[in-house]
């Protein structure tokens, strides 16, 4: 009996081997396209960005085409009109961007045939490798952090790419004096800007503090004659009816100040954008509503 139960192990392990053989032989073929990918450092493969995409890898076949961006941005705009019908407003009043980070361009693409001309990207390198690759009517918002040594590359690659562009995330002087200088060359052109704001106090979100914004909005519009400040921005703290309204006294604050009636306010993303209009918002950033969830792993 003992070397009847020997045997048997031997067989269990030999069945065990070729099924786990064959397991590696089908994830290997399976992601024989992300080999080359994976083995480079991440910032080897961000800067690879355009054959990163075009080729799927950030989604997998199988999840682009279970994905409908026509019925998702029917839905989210059937509900930005009902949002609007609720609040009394037009929808004409409220712009849908499409934030597309980590998205490949197949999805943009698909999404620009469904009518959506404004697309959100919150990584540089990732914005100046789409923008050419989208059509020249498409309108580039820029909604992440951006540091001030890469401001100069980035208007000047996206802007000659694109019907429009505008940096949502301004959060200093020094940011909009490199920006101001960029558009220079760009003489029939001006940027828009938002300035963002940090209403929730968080430290983990950018943005300057409520008690900053006008003298920020102030300095921006006397010295920066290439800029065109646009309105504010927040991300805010998920759940936190405050935070809209806190931008929405901000807005208001500078209106009085400088002088404007027409400053805008972007806020409300997937999980609030509806609560974001009924507060006021003329801009809501919608992206894993529209493109599915994200996976920063194949960034």
């Amino acid at each position: 009996s003992n070397m009847l139960h020997v045997s048997a192990c031997k067989s269990i392990k030999s069945m065990m081997r070729s099924v786990s053989n064959y397991s590696l032989f089908l994830l290997v073929s399976s992601n024989r396209y992300f080999s080359s990918a994976l083995v480079q450092p991440a910032n080897s493969r961000i800067k690879a960005f355009g054959s990163f995409s075009t080729t799927k890898m950030a989604l997998s076949q199988s999840s682009i085409s279970d994905l409908s961006i026509e019925s998702n941005l029917q839905s989210v705009r059937s509900r930005i009109q009902s949002a609007c019908e609720a609040s009394g407003r037009s929808p004409d009043d409220v712009e849908l961007i499409a934030v597309s980070k980590t998205k490949p361009l197949e999805l943009l693409k698909e999404a620009y045939e469904n009518n959506q001309r404004i697309f959100g990207e919150n990584y540089v390198q990732e914005l100046v490798e789409k923008a050419p690759e989208m059509p020249i009517d498409v309108k580039w918002h820029f909604i992440g952090t951006l540091q001030s040594n890469k401001a100069s590359m980035l208007v000047k690659k996206v802007v000659p790419n694109s019907s429009s562009f505008t940096i949502e995330t301004v959060t200093s002087k020094k940011l909009a004096n490199k920006l101001n200088n960029a558009m220079k060359e760009f003489e029939d052109k001006k940027l828009d800007i938002f300035v963002q704001v940090n209403t929730s106090g968080e430290e983990s979100k950018g943005g300057v503090t409520p008690a900053d914004v006008v003298s920020l909005c102030k300095d921006i519009t006397e010295s920066c004659d290439n800029l065109n400040l646009k309105g504010l921005m927040t991300i805010g703290a998920i759940g936190d009816l405050s935070c809209f309204q806190i931008l929405v006294k901000c807005r208001d604050e500078v209106a009085s100040e400088l002088d404007r009636s027409d400053l805008c306010l972007s806020m409300g993303m997937s999980g609030d954008f509806e609560t974001a209009i009924s507060e006021g918002a003329t801009h809501v950033r919608v992206g894993s509503t529209i493109f599915g969830a994200r996976d920063y792993s194949k960034k």
